[in-house]
């Protein structure tokens, strides 16, 4: 009997990606398929679905992308070509796609019924996917099976990536099963995104703690913060941190100084790192496009707290 859900993770294990970017194949009892995020553009991966969909005697009817990162989409075209399926994504998404989804929209492949979630955070064109019979939630990069899930400005933003969170706990929160975009199912939904905003909300809490000190840099919050870290990650680290900054600056609860200063070797190793050097030339185009790395961090500013 075919598996409802089946994984078939690409060979691009990373730091950034695990063991790799998780591809879903997704199958109807009568022989229709759909396929969550195939992943990046590696001919193999692509022979390897078309393998099994043939194996399993299934047809593919839809490919339905979480969001447009290197390591999730652009093996879409490659598979549509080889079967014929289409490509669904966000309506923001940049992505290679023949339509699109909103949010709350259905999709239906044979008896699946798949519900798209305007997911923003991770980035602002990022859905999620709830399949009704197995009550199961896709996250892509918005939850993943370890670890926790990098926010980066320009298209990453906190507050939606929390607003989300919580209406997963809300409306999603008795779902069975989890399948992230990299690492194992996670069995436990309810704890697993109970533990993803409480995550959050003691990392700003960390930050806030920092700036009642006195005023900082976001080299310095970094240094403070993440000081048992293992100094590859500061630089993500120096991401996350701007990224809530800057809601706690929308909100007015902290200002920003600039510093009519250059960076330091410290502070530029820190904001700006050479990623080629850091992770390879092969994994460097993820990691700037998960870390908003063409968003340079030249300037440098000095974080303060707004009395009440």
């Amino acid at each position: 009997m075919v598996e409802r859900v089946a994984l078939l993770r690409a060979p691009n294990p990373s730091a950034m990606t695990l063991d790799g970017t998780n591809t879903w194949i997704l199958a109807s009892r009568t022989g229709e398929a759909l396929c969550i995020d195939p992943g990046p553009a590696i001919p193999a991966h692509v022979d390897r679905i078309v393998a099994y969909l043939r194996e399993n005697s299934l047809v593919l009817h839809a490919i339905a992308l979480t969001h447009g990162h290197p390591d999730h989409a652009p093996a879409a075209p490659m598979l549509a070509a080889a079967t014929g399926a289409r490509i669904f994504a966000h309506p923001y998404s940049a992505a290679v796609h023949d339509d699109v989804l909103n949010d709350n929209q259905e999709m239906r492949v044979g008896d699946l019924q798949l519900v798209a979630i305007d997911a923003p955070g991770h980035t602002l064109e990022h859905l999620v996917f709830y399949e009704r019979e197995s009550a199961t939630l896709f996250t892509g990069d918005t939850i993943l099976g370890t670890g926790t899930v990098v926010i980066a400005p320009p298209g990453g933003a906190m507050r939606p990536y929390q607003a989300t969170l919580r209406r997963l706990l809300a409306e999603f929160g008795d779902a069975r099963t989890i399948c992230c975009g990299h690492g194992p199912i996670v069995a436990e939904p309810r704890a697993k995104i109970e533990e993803y905003i409480a995550h959050r909300e003691r990392r700003e809490a960390e930050l806030l703690a920092a700036l009642a000190a006195g005023p900082q840099t976001i080299p310095d919050l970094v240094e403070r913060i993440y000081r048992d870290a293992d100094m590859r990650l500061w630089a993500a680290a120096a991401r996350q941190m701007l990224a809530y900054l800057l809601a706690l600056e929308g909100e007015r609860r902290v200002s920003a100084v600039r510093l009519e200063r250059p960076l330091t070797e410290r502070e530029h190793a820190i904001l700006n790192p050479d990623w080629v050097n850091v992770v390879g030339a092969e994994h460097a185009p993820l990691v700037e496009a998960e870390l908003g790395a063409q968003l340079r961090l030249d300037t440098l500013y000095e974080y303060s707290l707004n009395l009440p």
